[in-house]
């Protein structure tokens, strides 16, 4: 058993390295020139040093529909939308929007007594759910057409459910093992040093222990230090051992099989909304930053965290004021706060909306859409990460997604995509065949362009930054360079804006690793743009680009 655990253990100490930031690249890596051995590069630092040193941008917001954000984080305070319409802490809706005190954005997940949704079921649970009550007893036999289809989806899902519980408490086992296992080693370790320190001296001593914590011990200092390349210090070991990643798998594993899962567990009550009524929307309330907003934070920083004070990272654009609307717990978001968040964004001055956020089934999408089209009729340019499934989105679901829902009746119908929307796919920082993160979906006609979404560095709460990857990294990318173009010129629309970002990419001629296979495919294949966002690119583009609209006022920000 422990040579078992032990095994684990080292391959635990290898997976976590790159994500603790060990073998990172500069924290602002993607800022760099674009060059023919750097392709997966934005140009932003060029940009800002040359082009952009004599000229002065105007604020322009975005909103943040996540899960949260740290709006006192010291890379972001200055940086979060304020509406000076409202007084804060007054309770009273001063600017008569609906939203009582949001004085930097809206939480549709929270009660109006405080509450907050945390965890949350994923959106196939809920459907299986209500499925059990009409099919939970009932005899299949008899069954036909929708009802027999309906039957076996039922089914169908019941198995998958059944399953990831399965593997959910499985893998939290094998982490709350080890992280037992770990902890136990550290005790001995601090004990043997007196809270001192491992030394070369110290570290011989041990090996020449015969008790099983020494043993132990010592294989595993020595796979620290196999994987560091140098005598490891207690610190190395512990950080190594227990970095906050473990704690966030253990968390992840956990909440598969206790929440998102499970068909029993339904939080909705904490919002205290009628689901099913879609013309409800001043729902929920002020507490923007809710119970876990690492990710929401992370996402921001990206776009918005301040440019060059010696802090942490730069954020793509230096004008952009962050508006924070929390809509994704930890499981699916609902169709229902989706869409009031994209109206509530738009109805309070957002220019551009990033949503690093999806799912496999959209019951109510017609509202969702509904919302989108309410959003490019007020010129809101909308940018949605394509997700992580290593799927095709042109024929795999994923949603909220670029093309409207189909009206019944309509036996031939032409996909209705809006013109605003902009579909963003992951790459890495390596220039050969892996350039394509292995996570990220893809699509010819379905994902718009690629942005830089692994090895990521980014703002996460209480004044933290931690390295994260996936497609929720590289909209926030392509949300900043918009929010870039915009703060320059204003008077360009948020489809002039779109239509610039696509026919600038800097382009990839070479083949490459299909996400999820071994496959090589052209990389042109695999989005309609064929190429990675190029920020100097696209500014020059824009500036030699005559806008379409005149320049209105709009919800005033700080």
């Amino acid at each position: 058993m422990i040579k078992a655990v032990l095994v684990f253990s080292i391959l635990v100490i290898s997976s976590l390295l790159f994500s603790c930031g060990l073998y990172a690249q500069s924290s602002n890596w993607y800022h760099g020139s674009v060059t023919a051995e750097t392709p997966y590069n934005i140009g932003t630092d060029d940009l800002y040093s040359n082009i952009l040193k004599d000229k002065k941008g105007s604020s322009v917001v975005v909103a943040v529909i996540d899960s949260g954000v740290d709006i006192e984080h010291v890379d972001l305070v200055n940086k979060i939308w304020i509406n000076t319409d409202e007084i804060p802490g007054n309770g009273i809706d001063d600017d008569n929007n609906g939203y009582i005190d949001d004085v930097n954005g809206w939480n549709f997940i929270g009660g109006k007594d405080g509450g907050q949704v945390g965890a949350d079921t994923y959106e196939m649970t809920r459907e299986y759910a209500k499925l059990q009550k009409k099919y939970g007893d009932r005899n299949p036999q008899g069954l036909s057409g929708e009802e027999l289809e309906e039957y076996n989806q039922y089914n169908e899902w019941g198995r998958k459910i059944e399953q990831e519980i399965s593997t959910g408490k499985s893998r939290y086992d094998e982490y709350n093992n080890a992280i037992v296992f770990y902890e136990d080693i550290l005790d001995y370790l601090h004990e043997f040093t007196g809270d001192g320190d491992l030394s070369p001296a110290l570290i011989d001593s041990l090996k020449t222990g015969t008790s099983r914590e020494a043993q132990v011990s010592t294989n595993v200092i020595q796979a620290v230090e196999d994987q560091i390349g140098t005598t490891p210090t207690l610190t190395d070991v512990e950080s190594l051992l227990l970095p906050p990643d473990i704690y966030d798998a253990l968390n992840y594993f956990g909440n598969k099989f206790k929440y998102n899962y499970n068909v029993d567990f339904d939080p909705r009550s904490i919002v205290g909304d009628n689901y099913y009524d879609f013309d409800e929307r001043s729902y929920g309330n002020n507490l923007v930053e809710g119970p876990d907003a690492t990710h929401g934070t992370h996402v921001s920083g990206i776009i918005a965290a301040e440019r060059n004070n010696g802090l942490g990272i730069n954020g793509v654009s230096a004008d952009a004021r962050i508006m924070v609307v929390r809509a994704v717990p930890d499981g699916d978001e609902r169709d229902k706060d989706v869409a009031n968040a994209i109206r509530y964004a738009v109805d309070n001055g957002a220019q551009i909306i990033n949503m690093s956020f999806g799912k496999g089934l959209s019951p109510e999408k017609s509202y969702v859409d509904d919302a989108v089209r309410y959003a490019e009729k007020h010129d809101v340019l909308l940018v949605h990460a394509a997700g992580n499934s290593s799927e095709n989105i042109d024929v795999a679901d994923n949603y909220p997604n670029d093309t409207y829902e189909k009206a019944k009746g309509f036996l031939f119908w032409k996909k209705k995509k809006p013109k605003a929307w902009i579909s963003v796919g992951a790459i890495t920082n390596s220039n050969d065949e892996n350039i394509v993160a292995t996570f990220s979906n893809y699509g010819d006609a379905d994902v718009d362009l690629f942005a830089p979404g692994q090895n990521i560095n980014s703002t996460t709460p209480d004044d933290t930054y931690q390295i994260q990857q996936g497609t929720s990294m590289a909209a926030p990318v392509v949300a900043g360079v918009a929010a870039l173009l915009r703060s320059y010129y204003p008077q360009l629309t948020a489809v002039q804006v779109k239509e610039i970002l696509l026919s600038t990419t800097t382009p990839v001629n070479a083949m490459v690793k299909q996400p999820g296979s071994d496959d090589m495919v052209q990389f042109s294949e695999l989005s309609v743009s064929d190429g990675i966002v190029n920020a100097k690119a696209a500014f020059i583009k824009a500036s030699q680009t005559k806008g379409k609209k005149k320049i209105k006022g709009t919800k005033p920000s700080a």
